[in-house]
This record gives C-alpha cells, structure tokens and sequence, in this order.
C-alpha cells in the first residue's frame, strides 16, 4: 500500500464515554501520524497504536500459533467447572454479543465493568427508574448543569466542550454565558474550578443533601437539618436555581455511585430529579468512564434480559449483583478459569480479586498496545475497533457510534476469536 499521507474525518475514539466522533487522523500507510480534535486521554492512547506488534498469540508467555492458543484456551474452557466472562468495555456489539453466544454455550457467568462502576447506579433506575436524556439535548437545552461526585475535566475532558458547559444550543445561545454550573463534591476539583457554585460536603453525607433538597423543594419545614458540610442556606439557593431553571441536569460519577451507601444515595437522587420535574424540566445522567461499557450493558440487557452479573449455568439467565458479579465470585474463590476481554477492565477489581487472577488458568483478548498486569495462561492480541475494525460503540447516554476502520491490522477481532473459541467448546454443560 502507498505511503502517501491521507486524513481521514469523522473518527470516532473509544477512550472514554463521550465517544467523540469528530476526530481526524493524518495516516501513513498504516501508521497514524496525527491526530487532532483528541483529547490528553486519546491522544498517546491512540499514536501508541503504532508501536505496538505483540504475536496474535501466546501460551504461558511464549509465541504460539492462532490454532494452538484457540486449542489450549478451548480445553480450558471445556475443563472449567464454574467459568468467567470478564470486562468487554473497551470491545464493540459484535465481540459482546459473541462474548454472550460463548457464555451461554458453557453456561458461564458473565460479567462487565460496570459492577465494579456504575453497577449500584443500574440498581437504582432499576429500583425507580430515571428521567433522563441525550448529551445532545443538554447541548442544545440546558442551562443549569450540575456534576455530583463526578471530575469530568479529568475523566472526560471534552466534555465540557463537545456537550454540558461550552457549546451554543438552540435555547442557550451564548454558550457557557447561558448555563450555570454547579459542583458538589467531597474536596475541590479541576471541575470545581470552572464551577460558579461548589458546595463542599462532608464525606458520606452525599444521602443527606439529597434528602434536605427534596425537602425544601417540596416546601416542607427542616428545623435541624443533619452536618453535611453544606449550610441551610446554601441549600435553599440551590433548591430555588433547580426549580428555578428552564432545563437542568445533574451528571453524576463514581464519587456518589460507589460510595458510602451506594446505590440508596442514587436512588435518592434519581427520586430528587423526578420530583424537580414537577416544577421544570430535569434529566440525570451517568458518567460512564471506559469507552464502551454502555454497549456492554445494552448488548447483555438484550441478549439475557440483564445489563451484568449474569449466570447462564441453568436454562435461563440468572441476574444477582454480588453473587455473580466477578470480583465476589474471584475473592470467594467460586471460579476456576476467567476469560477476560481487554484486560484493562481488571485494573478496577479489589487487590483479593486480582490475586486471585494469578491462581487460576486465564484466557485475556488484549489490544496490541495494553499489557496484563499478570501473566495469563492464554493471551490474544486483537485488533483495535474504530481504529483497524468497523463496529459499534454506545455512548455514555445509550446513542450507538459507527465505528471506522482507519488503518489495516493482521489481528482479529475479539468477536473472530470468541467465535473460534464457541466452535471448539461445544455443548459444556448437558
């Protein structure tokens, strides 16, 4: 192929939730020389691409052909008695649903990152539902944006620009100049910086601002509200711009989702919203941090009927957060072989559940230029959606992102592999 410099638009990148899709790569030959628009987080993840030639497969940290790593990791998976689907946030649909087709055939527990993420937060909407929208109805509506628990000029640092604080929308036409931004949170933050109000609240007290709030918002009387950290009258100023707004939302992250009393406080603060509508127009929303971890959820959701911690060893999909969920059934020792996609996902288990990874066979599908923090019994480089490979990727607010493919690659994709792995395993559970 011709080395001649080309520029592809339109890319989308999968680095994080926003899955901003205005991208541009300068490529040559196969190599991506530039790329523009990109984020600090995208940016050396994507040229890091280029450096990268790992073999399409090793056996106990040796080279080994496709065939025999497919062989080696099919008998592992046919001697399993309790086996493990983990992470597929960093994957495409089409490898999520093979990923589902294999757990399914082995009668395996499936996994995604979001137990060990937003999963108290889907417990939640499960428990009382959500108002919700688009980032691009935020774009184009809102004028109070509030973020709870949440640092997105770190963890999604075009956010800010592409949908909640900066751009011009049809109802808030000078852009930032129309919007408040609110910040709570437990200590400043870079988000907080930018934020023209930030109310500093004591850890573990997120529960009660959210209950005082629903209180003032309702008009009832809160004679001695709890120490949060937040005064009364910085309450009541807030309560008055939430239903004061013609359309806000509130963004919340891992600092309300995943700590203290979990998914009670979102719940909570999903309960809030509802009762904000009566007065004005508010929507909630996560801010989910790897790139593809709303379409792990969706594609697991239709395919079993739940969005993680699924058990396929009966006849029907079984659904028990904590009893499937991988980090319990590692720290409890109730799994014998994990089958991990993308091997990144494993960075955010407990350090027991990591251990534990070290004690048992596991078979890791991994991008050329991400490593294992352990050695797996059977690794497989695969090629990189929306980089080498079409696909499909789901945004943070459910919308389904085209994948391109920009430049050529010799792996497969984790869909091609888990498809030879379901061909070699057969019927494992009579």
């Amino acid at each position: 192929m011709s080395d001649s410099l080309r520029t592809i638009t339109d890319v989308a990148c999968t680095v994080c939730g926003c899955v901003c899709d205005d991208l541009e790569f300068d490529v040559s030959g196969e190599r991506i020389t530039q790329v523009r628009r990109a984020c600090e987080l995208a940016e050396p993840w994507l040229l890091s691409i280029n450096g990268s030639h790992p073999p399409p497969a090793g056996i106990g940290g040796e080279e080994a052909s496709f065939e025999e790593a497919v062989d080696r990791a099919s008998t592992l998976l046919r001697g399993s008695d309790n086996p493990l689907i983990f992470g597929l946030s960093r994957s495409s649909t089409q490898g999520q649903r093979a990923a589902v087709h294999l757990a399914e055939r082995m009668g395996a527990n499936i996994d995604t990152t979001a137990s060990v993420c937003h999963g108290p937060s889907i417990m939640a909407i499960q428990q009382v539902g959500e108002s919700t929208c688009s980032l691009g109805e935020v774009r184009q509506r809102a004028d109070l944006v509030l973020f709870w628990g949440a640092n997105p000029v770190v963890s999604h640092p075009r956010h800010f620009e592409r949908y909640s604080v900066e751009p011009a929308g049809e109802f808030v036409p000078r852009g930032r100049a129309d919007r408040t931004v609110v910040v709570i949170d437990r200590k400043p933050t870079a988000t907080s910086e930018h934020a023209d109000l930030f109310l500093q609240v004591h850890p573990e007290r997120d529960f009660e601002v959210i209950w005082t709030l629903r209180q003032l918002i309702r008009g009832d009387e809160v004679p001695s509200p709890a120490d949060t950290g937040v005064s009364l009258e910085s309450m009541r100023d807030l309560a008055a711009r939430m239903t004061g707004c013609r359309y806000g939302v509130v963004f919340f992250g891992l600092g309300l989702a995943q700590r203290g009393h979990g998914h009670i406080t979102v719940e909570a603060l999903l309960r809030l919203v509802a009762e904000l509508n009566r007065h004005t127009r508010f929507s909630a929303r996560r801010l989910r941090l790897p790139g593809d971890v709303t379409g792990a959820d969706s594609v697991l959701c239709w395919q079993t009927g739940f969005p993680f911690a699924v058990n396929l060893a009966r006849d029907f999909p079984r659904y028990n957060p904590g009893e499937y969920s991988a980090n319990e059934l590692l720290i409890r020792g109730e799994t014998d072989c994990c089958l991990v996609v993308g091997s990144e996902s494993t960075e955010l288990l407990s350090p027991e559940a990591r251990a534990r990874l070290h004690e048992i066979p596991t078979i890791v599908l991994d991008y050329p230029h991400i490593t294992a923090c352990w050695q797996p019994t059977v690794r497989f480089t695969t090629a990189v959606y929306g980089v080498h490979q079409p696909g499909t990727a789901y945004r943070m607010d459910e919308i389904p992102i085209p994948l391109r493919r920009v430049v050529d690659s010799p792996y497969p994709t984790d869909e091609d592999i888990l498809n030879a792995l379901l061909a070699r395993v057969g019927q494992v559970h009579e």
